[in-house]
């Protein structure tokens, strides 16, 4: 294989995490794609499932895939080093998860999307599912928005009314699935990058909520607008407040995702969000 050591099996531990993440950096640098990725505990839930499979070439992990069994599909991560691609690794990875994946087909999530990834999904007979992608602003202008008249804005509270203004705003988009709202407010309470100062409430001029958006560490977590009040810039208001609050914290780039059929990427990329690559997810059952 070109002076690859070889393809083998062995358990991947907490000791490879270095390399798992290095190779996750090596692939976000060529591709772009979710920086998170590139940190110790996502490259950990991604690629130290219940079994991880690598190529080395020397010491250098140059590829690797993670696989989690006990679940209908199964699910896996994979990576190919930018420099070791077009010699089958992809491909021989991709063989050893559906191995490893068995008669519960295979659900693969990609956090750093190319395109002969998705060349080879298609080829073996993959649907892709999900698309999206991942924005950044730099944050050395934050845009500056006209509050919308009559709308204020005020820092939003943990509670029954934030939940109600999140249903209301996403209850009509395809697709979505309600949460017990004692989940949805927990995961924000419990996210220890969980940003209250910045999770904003727009409310009209007779106080009916509005708007809303969360905040975790320096990304855009949620952004939404209750459908009587859209086409008022209520989204591109409360988006412009975040930009603004999280520089004068000094944060350099504010992040956030946005599926890829989604028409509010148009707004985002005029507030000055630019593309950082995509992320993606592909089945095969």
């Amino acid at each position: 294989m070109g002076g690859i050591e070889g393809l083998f099996r062995r358990e991947f531990g907490d000791d490879d995490l270095p390399a798992l993440t290095g190779l996750a950096q090596a692939c976000l640098a060529a591709d772009g794609g979710l920086p998170l990725f590139g940190r110790t505990p996502l490259a950990r839930a991604r690629l130290l499932q219940t079994r991880t499979h690598g190529a080395w070439s020397g010491g250098d992990l140059v590829a690797a895939v993670g696989v989690g069994t006990g679940r209908t599909p199964a699910t896996a991560t994979g990576l190919v080093h930018p420099a070791w691609r077009g010699r089958g690794l992809g491909g021989a990875l991709l063989d050893w998860a559906e191995k490893q994946a068995g008669d519960a087909g295979l659900l693969v999530t990609t956090e750093t999307w190319n395109a002969g990834a998705e060349g080879l999904f298609a080829a073996r007979g993959y649907t892709r599912t999900f698309l999206e992608w991942v924005l950044r602003h730099d944050l050395h202008a934050p845009p500056e928005v006209t509050a919308p008249d009559g709308v204020t804005v005020e820092q939003a509270v943990l509670g029954p009314e934030l939940f109600a203004t999140y249903r209301a705003s996403f209850a009509d988009r395809p697709g979505f699935v309600e949460p017990e709202a004692g989940e949805w407010l927990g995961d924000l309470r419990d996210d220890d990058d969980f940003r209250p100062e910045l999770t904003l409430l727009a409310r009209g001029p007779d106080g009916e909520a509005a708007g809303f958006v969360t905040v975790l560490d320096d990304w855009i977590d949620q952004v939404g607008v209750v459908p009587g009040w859209r086409g008022r810039r209520i989204g591109a208001y409360l988006v412009a407040r975040v930009l603004r609050g999280l520089a004068d914290a000094g944060a350099d780039a504010a992040w956030l995702c946005v599926n890829d059929d989604n028409p509010a990427a148009g707004l985002y990329r005029r507030l000055g969000f630019r593309d950082f690559g995509r992320r993606a997810r592909y089945l095969h059952d």
